[in-house]
């Protein structure tokens, strides 16, 4: 008797449980496919669940960047959001997950972040699975002051429709970084030919080949950077005529990084690699350079204007070192670390002689944007920090901390004119937004493999080489091309 009442116990216990499982909806576990079902009709109506119905008493999961976070910048939006929307008892934590961890792995087992800040071509790549919500963006007071190109780095067609996946915080692309105290005494008189009291090497890439030669034969370098970064050193090539994919850079059957004249940015590339180190060949670079520069090993590089900060703090470390208070250090290096428009190419496409034609520099660019996870369930309250993150004051705040260029219009008076040249840089086509399609993952490898290949020739014997001519760079950019191609087209 006794067994057979336990047994109705456990029957009847395991009832209630499967039904508080069924009914609780509330959790972030839902499974899999409830969530991709509900998210597809989200993507169908773009109505989403942004009903006005704000949630109370909840939290919300928010992923930042690491420099956001590590230069204190998302804390005090944090701070500033949870105060302003306590009275509804919402709070928003960081999501506690790396920058580039993956929405659409995570988002349906409920571990991903309610909302995310990421560049255009991760988000884009999500909202085409349905990982994203589409936006109800006429109630978002940030977008009245955005540019058409930013936006639409956040646009996507679905059967004859248009939806905003992500609200644009700032426009992404290289710029230079140079310490002012390590030009030359004499500059004003040698490096300053059109007496514009701007030096020479930061106005052309000729001169700066030419400053480097004279700084390695000292024992140091004049501008180094990781060739092999496709992201920085792919401008390049767009200079000259090559692109991503044809089309409105969606057209993934036409790879254009051959097209044109790109051979001759690839002739450039090469140029370059003899005035750096083997650490050209490298990656190590892009991260070791802020020290670098603070030390005065390199006069220049490129870098992203959101990392200004890593490279002032440690020029200031750096005179500290010298015998400088905090105060006086501060003062000094924000007087030398100047971070300015990139230099500009000779239409010839040979840096090594003298020319009076040049042309823009053109570079890979992105833009930063926040988003809202389809697998959220507090839609209103993620729409309410998405608002809040891109009004006027939290983009200006971000601005402050991180030197970042925003994409409201309405700030660029509050900005340095060489942050807004990013900006006009946009509009003028001159920074090739990664492109927002998957098959733009395949591009990586194939490039870095050439550009690395180009940066190994310097220390090969001659008969080893591979690109003794611009034959050779032209043939070796098809293949790059072709290997792009068949990694697409295989993968589909």
């Amino acid at each position: 008797m006794k067994t057979k009442f336990k047994s109705i116990y456990i029957i009847m216990a395991l009832f209630l449980f499967l039904t508080a499982c069924s009914s609780n909806e509330g959790t972030n576990n839902e499974t899999e496919t409830s969530n991709q079902t509900s998210t597809s009709d989200q993507a169908s109506t773009g109505s989403g669940k942004f009903d006005g119905k704000l949630e109370e008493n909840i939290t919300i999961k928010v992923l930042e960047n690491d420099t956001a976070i590590s230069k204190g910048y998302f804390t005090e939006l944090l701070k500033a959001f949870n105060e302003e929307y306590k009275e509804y008892g919402i709070e928003a934590v960081d999501a506690n997950v790396d920058q580039y961890s993956d929405l659409a792995n995570d988002g349906p087992y409920g571990y991903g972040p309610d909302v995310l800040y990421q560049a255009n071509d991760i988000l884009m790549k999500y909202s085409r699975d349905k990982h994203i919500l589409p936006l109800p963006i006429d109630q978002i007071e940030a977008i009245s002051q955005t540019p058409e190109k930013a936006k639409d780095a956040f646009l996507l067609k679905v059967d004859n429709q248009e939806y905003h996946v992500g609200v644009p915080v700032n426009v992404q692309g290289p710029m230079l970084y140079y310490r002012q105290d390590l030009l030359p005494e004499n500059w004003e008189s040698e490096w300053d030919k059109n007496s514009d009291s701007i030096p020479d090497m930061i106005q052309t890439w000729n001169d700066m080949y030419n400053f480097s030669k004279l700084r390695l034969e000292e024992g140091k370098y004049g501008y180094m950077q990781s060739l092999k970064n496709v992201y920085f050193t792919s401008g390049f090539l767009f200079s000259y005529g090559g692109y991503i994919f044809g089309g409105d850079n969606t057209d993934v059957s036409d790879i254009g990084f051959a097209n044109g004249d790109a051979y001759k940015g690839a002739k450039i590339i090469q140029d370059l690699s003899t005035i750096m180190s083997e650490e050209a060949i490298e990656d190590t670079i892009t991260t070791n350079a802020y020290n670098r520069i603070a030390t005065g090993d390199y006069f220049a590089t490129i870098s992203t204007p959101d990392v200004y900060t890593t490279f002032l703090e440690e020029l200031i470390k750096q005179y500290e070192s010298e015998g400088l208070t905090n105060e006086e250090a501060d003062s000094k290096a924000k007087e030398n670390l100047k971070m300015v428009s990139l230099p500009k190419l000779p239409k010839s496409g040979d840096i090594t002689i003298p020319t009076d034609e040049y042309i823009n520099t053109k570079s890979m660019g992105g833009i930063n944007g926040y988003a809202i996870s389809s697998y959220t369930k507090y839609p209103n309250a993620s729409l309410e920090f998405v608002k809040f993150a891109t009004s006027y004051e939290s983009i200006k705040l971000r601005n402050e901390i991180l030197g970042i260029a925003p994409t409201r219009e309405d700030l660029i008076p509050e900005i340095s004119e060489n942050l807004s040249s990013l900006t006009e840089r946009l509009h003028n086509d001159e920074i090739i937004l990664m492109a927002s399609v998957p098959e733009f993952g395949q591009i990586w490898t194939p490039l870095e493999t050439y550009f690395s290949d180009i940066v190994k020739d310097i220390y090969r014997n001659e008969n080893e080489k591979l690109y003794k001519d611009e034959e050779a760079l032209k043939q070796g950019l098809e293949k790059a091309n072709q290997q792009i191609y068949d990694a697409i087209h295989t993968l589909n």
